[in-house]
């Protein structure tokens, strides 16, 4: 078994930053400025968390034939997340669809990070090595910061997502 406590620590500290921005993106955040800020904080966190961990995490595990199907769904969930962000990010704070938008990716993000904490973590730690451990912790420091910077918000509804 791997000691791979490490990575999935780093990346659970992440996920809690993110839980912690969707509650106040639901709670009574102002549907001006104030929801606008804390969906961009989330959206830059979110993207550049998605990029790291697929760069550190994910692209060892596809490379694992008794994970490779975990990794791609994963993956897979990934890019749907980022096409809600995209749609919400084309929709103004003050619409009333915002809200209903928001409440569809609050339940999508939850259901993936909740899911990668349960489940996948734990099937990955009886197949991954001490070396991937670590390869995966160095791969995820030197990229998050570079992701952090790369991040953007693209809005783009969901409509002209699925027609691309």
């Amino acid at each position: 078994m791997a000691h791979c406590q490490d990575i999935f620590d780093r990346l659970k500290a992440d996920h809690r930053r993110q839980r912690a921005l969707l509650d106040r993106l639901g709670g009574d955040a102002e549907p001006g400025s104030e929801r606008r800020e804390l969906f961009e904080a989330f959206t830059f966190e979110a993207k550049a968390h998605a990029a790291a961990e697929e760069q550190a995490l994910y692209s060892t595990i596809l490379r694992k034939p008794a994970l490779t199907a975990c990794g791609r769904h994963s993956v897979a969930e990934h890019r749907q997340i980022e096409e809600l962000l995209n749609d919400l990010a084309a929709t103004d704070p003050g619409d009333a669809r915002w809200l209903s938008k928001f409440r569809q990716l609050d339940q999508r993000y939850r259901h993936h990070i909740d899911e990668e904490e349960t489940e996948m973590f734990p099937r990955f730690d009886e197949v991954l090595t001490d070396e991937d451990a670590i390869y995966m912790r160095q791969v995820f420091e030197r990229r998050k910061p570079i992701e952090t910077i790369k991040a953007e918000i693209t809005p783009e509804p969901l409509e002209q997502a699925e027609e691309s």
